[in-house]
């Protein structure tokens, strides 16, 4: 990778070296995503089916597949991987299982009675990607809170064909129904619904630019009144490191990201430009034994490595750039961590591959990219739940509290708001 010596640069040069891929941002995206979200609305099914063959190359007679197809495919899957699905969602579900909703309920003055309450999302859209990595580890990422939370119809969509441990993965998470299509066509489809697919009320799931990009049209379309769980798009990383770090571990993880996709991004920061230079080493040692070699390269030649003069630097210069994922690898991780303030998912000490959290740790996997760190947080239980507030006053109460909200309203110059109260206060009085 690049090697920068970040006090060298000037603040603009300083902001470049933080840029993502430019494969993110391409302009072109947003008006093929646009052109697939109309012929899903306007020919349903037909223009799936299409897309699955244009795209997939996979002709499907049947969008749904059918209880007798989900058996067959989980009876194809072998016990090591059904032992692992079963470890992984065991930790998944303690985690998420902890996540669970504290209603509030509390006086706020006498009389005057305040709740804040939590409802499942009826109807949710599970985006899977698959492809050249299918991803059997966001099945439960997605299920399993969406079934902790009491989520009544859990829709899931991945790209044809579907691979047989995220088909298992699915039932073993509580799925039942599945269908065959991705890309920006299975987000539209979510959002608008078919004569197959269901609309849902919100569509969660990472995917690459394209997913990201329908997501995000969908969610602003004034047509369909969807949500979507965050802008998650191609897979990032950030190594903090200092010199005693093993640039093994280190190149290790960066190309665990790397292989995801050409548009991933893998970041090094470190105070130690020996630690650069032998972790490039083991990143050329390493990369020629990986069979996703081609893409991994493709995404290590938009990364970069930016040595600084010391570890608080380093976390500021992460903190800027806003890593999905940030591991750190220094003698004592931990103290860094107050410091931390963007990030979707932490990883500290040498231990501590990115890897774990992405299958089994029990943490959830779908987090923020592009920097939306600093303001968007990792997935978990609530994000499948609404919260809502709820406030009830006695006549005591109203009589207490009456004077302050017309004093308010009628500084406001909002008069109706005042005679709520007042007609209130009148009919008390007699």
């Amino acid at each position: 990778m690049q090697i920068l010596d970040w006090n060298s640069l000037n603040a603009s040069e300083q902001v470049a070296a933080l840029q993502r891929s430019p494969l993110i941002g391409d302009n072109s995206v947003e008006q093929k995503v646009r052109s697939i979200i109309e012929q899903v609305v306007l020919d349903g099914d037909a223009a799936i089916t299409k897309f699955n063959q244009q795209f997939d190359g996979i002709l499907v007679d049947d969008l749904a597949l059918s209880a007798e197809e989900i058996d067959l495919a989980c009876a194809r899957v072998s016990s090591k991987v059904k032992q692992a699905i079963a470890q992984a969602t065991a930790n998944i579900e303690t985690f998420h299982n902890a996540q669970a909703f504290k209603p509030i309920d509390i006086e706020t003055q006498p009389g005057v009675r305040c709740e804040l309450r939590s409802e499942a999302i009826e109807k949710v859209g599970l985006y899977i990607p698959g492809g050249t990595a299918p991803l059997i580890s966001t099945v439960m990422m997605l299920a399993l809170p969406a079934r902790i939370a009491g989520c009544d119809k859990r829709i899931l969509v991945s790209p044809p064909p579907i691979n047989d441990a995220i088909i298992y993965a699915a039932k073993v998470c509580g799925i039942t129904d599945i269908y065959q299509v991705g890309g920006a066509q299975a987000i539209a489809a979510l959002a608008f619904g078919t004569e197959s697919i269901p609309k849902v009320d919100k569509i969660f799931g990472p995917g690459n630019r394209y997913v990201t990009e329908a997501k995000r049209l969908v969610s602003q379309d004034n047509r369909v009144s969807v949500t979507i769980d965050m802008p998650a798009g191609p897979s990032e990383v950030l190594v903090i490191a200092d010199a005693n770090a093993n640039p093994a571990f280190i190149a290790a993880d960066l190309l665990s990201q790397a292989e995801h996709g050409v548009d991933s991004q893998v970041m090094l920061v470190t105070d130690s430009a020996d630690q650069a230079q032998a972790v490039n080493l083991q990143l050329s040692i390493q990369l020629a034994l990986l069979p996703r070699q081609d893409i991994a390269n493709q995404a290590l030649k938009c990364s970069r490595t930016v040595v600084v003069s010391d570890l608080a630097q380093a976390v500021k210069v992460s903190n800027q750039y806003g890593p999905e994922h940030l591991i750190v690898q220094t003698d004592y991780p931990r103290d860094l961590l107050n410091s931390i303030r963007a990030a979707g998912s932490v990883f500290l000490g040498a231990y501590t591959p990115e890897s774990v959290g992405d299958y089994a740790s029990g943490t959830n996997h779908v987090l923020p990219t592009y920097g939306y760190s600093r303001a968007v947080s990792s997935l978990s239980l609530a994000d499948f739940s609404r919260r809502f507030t709820v406030q009830e006053l006695s006549a005591e109460g109203l009589q207490n509290l009456g004077q302050a909200v017309m004093t308010l309203a009628e500084n406001e110059l909002l008069d109706a708001h005042k005679n709520a109260v007042a007609i209130r206060l009148a009919s008390l009085a007699q």
